[in-house]
């Protein structure tokens, strides 16, 4: 574990000087590596270049807003990331999410509250859970590989994000299952999560996006008033 934090590096974009300041002092004393930039366009290109293992991203910079940075990030990566804003509006929590974002705090926040929510999207993705049926999936056409976070359809790599990738390994573990939103938050953030149930279904708007595509021998259903359902189809 001390190998791999001195080995991690955080990308931290925002344009707050005290911001970068108190976090990165916070951080290195921890053992992090720190990546640095100041606006939207330095946060893409540092994201996309140096390839960090977890970003953070504020919504309000100069050049491009945080918003733009994720959607520039998710067209060529699933690298973690995590909002930063001082909002507390539904609308923008909801909007980064929808954007393939990962999680979101919001500010103030304290540099040990960020580093809890970074461990732990670090610690899903470096260990996943084993209950004894292994790290890889296959059923159906879907293929998982958690030890790797990759999903392939069909022998078809598809890039998901780490959140996207637990969620479908959760359902896809248990066809036939119905999870409710409250139940696949607690399991899949691994701690007392503040935010919106909504915040699954977007994560699954993007799954199903991404996923569910014509000549697939498996679905996921909507369980209204509830949750969600992995279903082989008949004819698989």
């Amino acid at each position: 574990m001390e190998e791999r934090r001195r080995n991690c590096t955080i990308l931290v974009a925002d344009d707050d000087r005290n911001v970068h300041i108190s976090l990165n002092a916070y951080f290195r004393h921890e053992g992090y590596q720190i990546l640095s930039a100041y606006d939207g366009k330095e946060a893409v290109s540092l994201a996309l270049s140096k390839r960090p293992d977890i970003a953070l991203i504020d919504i309000m910079m100069p050049e491009m807003d945080g918003f733009d940075v994720c959607a520039e990030i998710r067209k060529q990566s699933v690298m973690p990331i995590i909002m930063l804003t001082a909002k507390g509006e539904e609308f923008d929590k909801l909007r980064g999410l929808e954007l393939g974002a990962d999680d979101y705090i919001t500010k103030p926040f304290s540099p040990r509250e960020l580093l809890a929510r970074i461990k732990a999207v670090l610690r899903r993705m470096h260990d996943p859970e084993d209950d004894g049926t292994g790290s890889t999936l296959k059923i159906g056409n879907l293929e998982i590989d958690m030890a790797a976070f990759t999903v392939r359809v069909g022998g078809t790599l598809i890039p998901c994000t780490p959140k996207e990738t637990e969620i479908l390994w959760t359902l896809a573990r248990n066809p036939g299952m119905v999870f409710s939103r409250e139940h696949l938050l607690e399991s899949i953030w691994g701690y007392d999560y503040p935010g919106d149930v909504r915040a699954i279904d977007s994560h699954m708007k993007r799954i199903r996006a991404k996923l569910c595509l014509p000549g697939n021998d498996w679905d996921i259903r909507t369980v209204w008033g509830v949750g969600y359902r992995f279903e082989l189809l008949a004819n698989s």
